[in-house]
């Protein structure tokens, strides 16, 4: 059975917490989403913290993107992975198992999950998009990020400014 939603309220806060959580198969390819993404993290949000944490694939993500997201720090988490296409259908059975698992995360606990857990046909494929800058998903995964955080904060702000406010007295 779903957990229910947090019912918690989130508080505006001036500094940012982002985590990226990423995969160490396939590293060349992660590794340049990891640092196109943390470097325009660091551009768009020069206060914030930006934490790395790494794990073996692209299956455990989701674990480690659920522990993070249910202690209720962080503004957003960035999943970063690659999945390159074999000979079986492999590739596209993991691809949305974890794919589903970060949905529900993200819906279940309120923080923003940026799924960069890509699949790729082709090697050529991944190098496009993950170690040019034309097209990078890491650097559109930070942008992102930072705009679903500004998001919430903004619709944080607004919640806090409603309960705050006096009730209005007509007489």
């Amino acid at each position: 059975m779903p957990k229910a939603a947090p019912s918690r309220l989130r508080t505006a806060k001036a500094k940012r917490i982002f985590h990226i959580v990423a995969s160490r198969f396939n590293a060349q390819y992660v590794d340049a989403l990891v640092d196109h993404a943390t470097k325009e993290l660091h551009a768009l949000a020069p206060d914030a913290t930006v934490s790395l944490h790494r794990v073996p694939g692209a299956f455990e993500i989701p674990v480690v993107v659920g522990e993070l997201a249910s202690r209720e720090s962080a503004d957003a988490i960035i999943a970063c992975g690659v999945i390159l296409q074999g000979e079986t259908n492999h590739a596209q059975n993991l691809s949305r198992s974890v794919t589903d698992a970060l949905q529900r995360i993200a819906v279940q606990e309120a923080v923003p999950v940026i799924n960069v857990v890509l699949s790729f046909d082709t090697e050529d494929q991944a190098r496009a998009r993950c170690l040019e800058n034309k097209i990078n998903r890491g650097t559109e995964a930070a942008r992102a990020a930072v705009e679903i955080a500004n998001v919430l904060s903004e619709l944080c702000s607004n919640q806090e400014a409603a309960v705050s406010k006096p009730p209005r007295h007509d007489g």
